[in-house]
């Protein structure tokens, strides 16, 4: 199979290898001339970035790039970035990098022409009818992991530095003009990383799947995502440079961020106060709680569970699931709870607050009660 195709759902995805060189096509596209390219400290130095730096410079597009960017992005970076973006004139984003590369970038382009603060326009009721939207610069998203899913979607979380909360930023036009999906620049994903990014897909389709709201298309999705990550995650992790194992795993981030519009549930709602108060990677985090939370929410999710069980051919329903994701965290060397992550001395009442308060209890099987999700957090160490 070649894994080369051109898909416009939910937007418009130039998928396959070797595909960063469209980027000066893709910036014609998005109506840009001169992009600024937002990335993480990380990544900045890597050959990738400056691949893409020498194709945009190339093609007349300037190489701007900005990359204070931290694995949690918070609104301290978003106005670095702002800063940079409008002392160079720059007229849209290139958001590149994982999570927190693509999520900064998106909310640089978003803000470029706002007068309110970032805060204004989270995901709550109707917030995001305060934004102007005609002052949203376009955007062009090149993930370089595959995990998050957010070049297809529509929000960014980004982290209040002042109260350690994860704060979901939303409109429709976050959503990115262009994704440009190479496996290729991937490749050079250590495994650990390899390892929680993947996972984070695995927990975006599995809390999807599990979320009691009516959606039979993401349902459908989030199945086949839980598949791709089965059999290609534990190749990616063996082998880097396995391109299929690459490319399935971009189409399963992908396809994770599409699916959980359908909800998510008590995983990310531990996971984002967590990550925002102890500073762990988001995908790993989701790995390490995901044992106790289909144990939680066990009673509403067996038939369903045993049901995703015999379509991933994983025999014993629910107990052989539960097994089976144990054995794949094992595999990739996940720690084994949240003091092995280096949660150590914990918050815990302030996790508590965290999680109850995040959007992500909506999509919960199980009602999230103060008492109920203590008892699972301590579940998780």
């Amino acid at each position: 199979m070649t894994l080369t195709a051109n898909w416009s759902y939910p937007n418009a995805i130039r998928f396959g290898a070797g595909r960063i060189n469209e980027l000066p096509d893709a910036c014609a596209a998005a109506g840009m001339k001169k992009p600024l390219l937002v990335t993480d400290k990380g990544l900045a130095p890597l050959p990738i970035t400056a691949q893409a730096l020498d194709i945009m410079e190339a093609a007349g597009l300037g190489r701007g790039i900005f990359s204070e960017v931290d694995p949690n992005p918070t609104e301290v970076n978003l106005d670095a970035g702002l800063e940079v973006y409008r002392a160079g004139g720059h007229d849209g984003v290139i958001a590149f990098g994982g999570g927190s590369g693509l999520d900064l970038g998106k909310m640089v382009a978003f803000m470029a022409g706002q007068t309110r603060p970032v805060w204004d326009f989270e995901d709550v009721g109707d917030w995001w009818t305060r934004a102007d939207s005609d002052a949203i610069a376009p955007i062009i998203a090149v993930p370089t992991t595959a995990g998050t899913g957010s070049e297809v979607g529509r929000a960014s979380v980004l982290t209040n530095s002042e109260t350690h909360e994860k704060k979901i930023i939303f409109h429709p036009k976050v959503l990115p003009t262009v994704v440009i999906a190479d496996p290729e620049l991937t490749v050079g994903m250590p495994p650990m990383i390899t390892a929680g990014t993947g996972m984070d897909a695995f927990a975006h389709c599995l809390e999807a799947f599990c979320s009691p709201h009516f959606h039979p298309m993401s349902q459908g999705i989030a199945l086949e995502g839980l598949r791709l990550v089965k059999e290609y995650l534990p190749r990616a992790y063996k082998d880097g440079t396995d391109i299929e194992a690459r490319g399935q795993m971009m189409a399963a981030a992908a396809m994770g961020a599409v699916a959980f519009q359908k909800g998510l549930g008590a995983i990310h709602a531990l996971s984002h106060p967590i990550g925002a108060m102890y500073n762990t990677h988001h995908g790993t985090t989701n790995a390490v709680v995901m044992q106790p939370v289909l144990q939680y929410n066990r009673d509403a999710i067996e038939e369903r569970i045993e049901r995703a069980a015999a379509y991933l051919g994983i025999e014993g329903g629910f107990d052989g699931f539960y097994a089976f994701v144990g054995e794949l965290n094992d595999s990739l060397g996940i720690p084994a709870n949240l003091t092995e992550l280096g949660v150590t001395d914990p918050d815990k009442e302030a996790i508590i607050k965290g999680a109850l308060a995040d959007p992500s209890t909506g999509g919960n099987p199980v009602e999230m009660t103060e008492d109920n999700t203590r008892a699972l957090l301590d579940a998780c160490f």
